[in-house]
């Protein structure tokens, strides 16, 4: 059975380039079948925390990539790790080493100043040293001197390392606790991981891990190492080109099946295809699809994309976001009847839900000021006719719908012989504050008759004093 697994560090936030790793390896199991693990990897006892477990867990479960296996936390196998090191130390396959730091820095320097490949050169690999439990000593793994290891990655191709090539790696710290190329080898034996989808920052560490395996008498699982992803700068991602954490997509207001869609698009695709369901991603998905150069982030493309998403998915949906959002800006909307209608208008104009929030603010509560920019185009010397006009014809409306509204603006730029805009935008900021919103006609049908004929007064005043 396929079984696939993603082991994030808690050391920091899920950001992008994680959670696309997540969903590569969450579709190849669901796709062939199998089953998808999430295990932590938290062994790094200094920089893990639990606030970072957390938010690997919520970034995980907004996204729907549900665990079949999981979470497993890597501090609870201690006991597990150490059975495995010294079975490799009884095996002959693992040795102690007494180097200090400063012997291990000399090395380094006098290698770098030799122009050689900075390497630990195997002193203590022979000596045969026990531990009595006084001296700092670290565990290493014995690499074999001769032969390759030879691995096809899905992504990359079949690729060859010497063993000559590899050092003796630290397996254990003077602590005791295991290192990360241990820890990892152990858990994918343990859990029967077939495949290893992972960021190609890994493949150095791949041809070690394989050593590890062989050593251990362990089938290999198969690998697909990610290319990174960079800024639409060429550069590596960072926060200025929207590095950040998972959840803060949620906080910012962006769709979860958005921002799977946009994540699925970053390294692989199906022809010229943008828009996926998860259903569809799972039929199509292929470890051999991923590209092999570095994918690039677009805020701008993502913003497309959530939009897309806004338009398509179910009213009711886009409704319960919103009020979600409205609830913790702390703008009741609970007798409001109108909000189903308000938000369709709004939908198909803006990217994200905290946008289409912000634009519809004005249905829900009075704004403090006119927004300068409309203001100043819009409530000028000229508007204080066509408002009036449209105050004395919005007094006498009996039938508030957009087609009766709309005869009234009609009508007044008939009778001052104006073009449209020389009506619909005044009367636009004076019942928005701004200049955006959709046809004025049902922007004012959507606030109501009281609220419309209080704020065309209040434009009207405002005009005046010009």
């Amino acid at each position: 059975m396929i079984k696939t697994r993603f082991a994030p560090s808690p050391t920091g936030l899920l950001h992008v380039g994680g959670a696309r790793t997540a969903l590569f390896s969450w579709l190849y199991s669901q796709k062939m079948g199998g089953e998808f693990v999430l295990r932590i990897e938290d062994t790094d006892l200094e920089r893990s925390s639990k606030v970072s477990v957390q938010a690997i867990l919520d970034g995980m479960k907004w996204l729907k990539l549900d665990h079949d296996e999981g979470p497993i936390y890597q501090t609870q196998r201690f006991d597990r790790y150490k059975e495995i090191i010294q079975q490799l130390l009884d095996k002959g396959d693992a040795y102690y080493c007494a180097c200090s730091k400063e012997k291990l820095e000399s090395l380094r320097d006098q290698q770098m100043a030799a122009k050689q490949k900075p390497r630990y050169d195997g002193c203590c690999r022979d000596l045969g040293l026990l531990s009595d439990g006084t001296q700092d000593l670290v565990i290493r793994f014995k690499n074999p001197h001769q032969g390759s290891v030879t691995f096809k990655d899905h992504v990359k191709g079949t690729i060859t390392v010497s063993n000559s090539e590899l050092d003796d790696l630290i397996i254990a710290r003077t602590d005791s606790t295991p290192t990360y190329n241990l820890t990892v080898v152990v858990d994918d034996m343990d859990m029967n991981i077939t495949h290893v989808v992972r960021g190609d920052d890994h493949v150095n560490n791949t041809p070690r891990q394989i050593n590890i395996l062989k050593a251990l008498g362990a089938d290999c699982p198969e690998y697909a190492h990610l290319p990174m992803i960079l800024g639409d700068d060429g550069k590596r991602l960072s926060k200025r080109h929207g590095a950040v954490g998972v959840m803060q997509y949620f906080d910012d207001g962006y769709l979860p099946e958005a921002v799977l869609n946009y994540l699925v698009r970053l390294g692989w695709s199906h022809g010229d295809q943008e828009i996926f369901s998860i259903a569809e991603m799972i039929e199509l998905f292929a470890l051999e699809d991923i590209n092999k150069s570095a994918a690039a982030f677009n805020t701008d493309k993502l913003n497309w994309i959530n939009q897309q998403y806004m338009m398509s998915l179910p009213l009711s949906n886009i409704v319960g976001l919103v009020k979600q959002r409205l609830k913790v800006i702390k703008v009741d909307v609970a007798n409001n009847t109108n909000i189903d209608t308000i938000v369709d208008l709004y939908r198909q104009r803006v990217s994200t839900i905290n946008e289409l929030t912000e634009s519809i603010l004005y249905c829900f509560k009075e704004f403090d000021e006119y927004d300068a920019k409309a203001a100043k185009k819009g409530l000028r010397a000229d508007s204080l006719e066509p408002l009036k006009s449209l105050s004395e014809g919005f007094e006498s409306l009996t039938d508030w719908r957009a087609e009766s509204i709309h005869q009234i603006i009609q009508a007044v730029t008939e009778r001052l012989d104006v073009g449209m805009g020389k009506v619909g935008q005044p009367l636009r900021v004076a019942v928005t504050g701004g200049s955006f919103s959709p046809p004025i006609d049902q922007t004012v049908e959507v606030i109501g008759r009281t609220q419309t004929l209080k704020r065309i007064l209040r434009a009207i005043d405002y005009v005046s004093k010009l």
